[in-house]
């Protein structure tokens, strides 16, 4: 009798191991429905089931490459971006030319880059912007600050030195600070926002500045955005901005227009930028212009008569060291400043980030 007992507990003890064995061996019949549920499952925010159903998809049908790309952008959004672009390069293995794994793993790099260890940095740099007609004025900017990175996204604060020098027959010379914060948000998995704040008591930099703008994650590494920036010198300006963005490869293009809202009406422009990532970091970019509203902040009052321009910009940013990043850029503007009155303008810059913190 004893042994009969020993026989029926052991017979039952296998049966109920079996059982869900049984249950997660099931076959997957329809990849194509299956793939549909594990998107809907993700994108409700179930990640973690969403990237178990997910990984037992690539399994059964380890060929089906929107699977995989499923399976690395999930990974991805749990911040596991080691195995997201492992999963992702084991597609493109086979699949070299694959242009959703190659936009899926540019949009890896950039979270990841999010995600960087820098906690706490310095940061210092100088421009200058240059025009001879109709007098000459050199206006040169130098700056000073710091960031740090928070747990909803990196923030700074810092100095900004103007300096203003104008030749005949204005002869002027005028030295003016201006202070700053920025900070850029994250809102959601999809959504994140730039805003900043800058005051000056001078005459030159705007008494007040601030902006926001917020950006919309798309698939296949689309992004839009949508502005406002606001100036404040003896009168209220606002320029609205749109902008639609795209990532292939190695690869990041984009394309913006401002609104220039002028009491004569809307005055507008449009920008276009290509940039090429050499890796996570470092990347040289190239833009062009063209429109009666302006693309960049307000330096000076004077910026505010422009009427027209046309715009080339090119901008190289390198980590020098672990800690020494470095970003650089000259600029040429074919500029309308009256009526029929054209003139070259010249600008460049050079900025220094070192960290001071690691997380």
């Amino acid at each position: 009798m004893k042994r009969y007992m020993i026989l029926f507990i052991t017979a039952v003890i296998i049966s109920c191991l079996s059982y869900p064995a049984t249950l997660f061996s099931q076959q997957i019949s329809d990849p194509e429905v299956e793939y549909i549920r594990v998107r809907s499952i993700a994108f409700d925010g179930d990640y973690s089931s969403a990237a178990t159903a997910a990984r037992k998809l690539v399994n059964e049908y380890p060929k089906y490459g929107d699977a995989r790309i499923l399976l690395g952008r999930i990974l991805a959004w749990q911040k596991n971006y080691k195995e997201a672009l492992a999963v992702i390069d084991t597609l493109l293995t086979t699949e070299p030319d694959n242009a959703d794994a190659l936009s899926a793993k540019r949009d890896i790099s950039l979270w990841s880059k999010e995600s960087t260890p820098v906690a706490t940095d310095i940061r210092t740099g100088y421009s200058f912007d240059s025009f001879s007609e109709p007098y000459s004025r050199f206006w040169q900017v130098f700056n000073v600050g710091a960031g740090h990175r928070f747990g909803w996204g990196p923030a700074s604060a810092g100095i900004n030195i103007g300096n203003v020098n104008m030749g005949d027959p204005v002869n002027f010379n005028k030295t003016e600070l201006q202070v700053i914060a920025e900070a850029w948000p994250t809102l959601t998995d999809r959504n994140y926002a730039y805003v900043a704040y800058a005051y000056s008591p001078g005459i030159y930099f705007p008494r007040h500045r601030a902006a926001i703008e917020i950006w919309q994650v798309l698939p296949a590494g689309w992004a839009i955005s949508a502005g406002l920036n606001y100036y404040y010198f003896n009168r209220n300006i606002f320029i609205a901005g749109l902008s639609v963005e795209k990532y292939i490869s190695k690869y990041w293009f984009s394309a913006k227009g401002f609104f220039y809202f002028k009491d004569q009406g809307i005055t507008t422009s449009v920008y276009v930028n290509a940039r090429r990532y050499f890796n996570n970091t470092d990347y040289l970019q190239l833009g062009i212009g063209t429109g009666t509203a302006p693309d960049e902040p307000f330096d000076v009052q004077t910026d505010v008569m422009r009427l027209s321009a046309y715009s080339c910009r090119l901008a190289y940013n390198v980590s020098l060291t672990g800690k020494l990043s470095m970003r650089a850029g000259l600029g040429y503007s074919r500029e309308e400043h009256a009526e029929n009155a054209w003139r070259n303008r010249f600008e460049g810059n050079i900025n220094f980030i070192y960290a001071l913190k690691m997380k």
